[in-house]
């Protein structure tokens, strides 16, 4: 990767999660191994997608997901078959049983010792604003269907909402926000 990265999520970024949050409605100790395992099922998220395909233009592609190593190569095939662009596929090691938003801060700092980490997209509020708090540039992926929104100009880091918004009205070549 010799270009800036921008980290995207997965589920509820650009996989439409809605019809397998049911199975987390359970007592049972296998329900977030049903959830996953219902992945390869998902529809994907259109405005995800076209973000994606916008960022991939002038960035490498990092998915960054809390979804279990174990399926990698259902989550690797689902990409594909979506026809979202390709990109490394970081996902939460097995056994690893931390929160999302601990396991990617430190998996996003882990890149950022190797490369320059431009935009980070995920949709889940809690992530979001661990990132915030650790002055990452995110920004909340509100289209997703089940997740809450929340405003995302007035929170992201320096220049995050202007260059995202820059991708959204249709230009794929804007200045990267300040590192910071």
């Amino acid at each position: 990767m010799s270009r800036p990265v921008a980290v995207l999520d997965i589920d509820g970024t650009v996989a439409d999660v809605r019809h397998r949050l049911h199975l987390l409605d359970s007592d049972s100790p296998s329900k977030w191994a049903d959830f996953f395992d219902a992945a390869g099922d998902d529809e994907v998220l259109p405005q995800g997608a076209e973000l994606a395909h916008k960022l991939a233009a002038d960035h490498d592609i990092v998915w960054l997901t809390g979804r279990p190593a174990r399926i990698m190569e259902l989550t690797r095939r689902w990409l594909a078959e979506q026809g979202l662009p390709p990109g490394a596929l970081l996902m939460q090691r097995e056994g690893d049983k931390r929160p999302a938003r601990v396991v990617k801060l430190e998996r996003i700092q882990e890149l950022q010792y190797r490369h320059t980490v431009v935009m980070i997209v995920d949709d889940d509020p809690r992530v979001v604003r661990h990132l915030r708090e650790a002055g990452l540039p995110v920004h909340q992926a509100t289209w997703s269907p089940w997740t809450p929104r929340h405003g995302n100009e007035d929170e992201v880091a320096p220049g995050g909402a202007r260059y995202l918004s820059s991708f959204q009205n249709g230009d794929t070549g804007p200045t990267p926000p300040p590192s910071g």
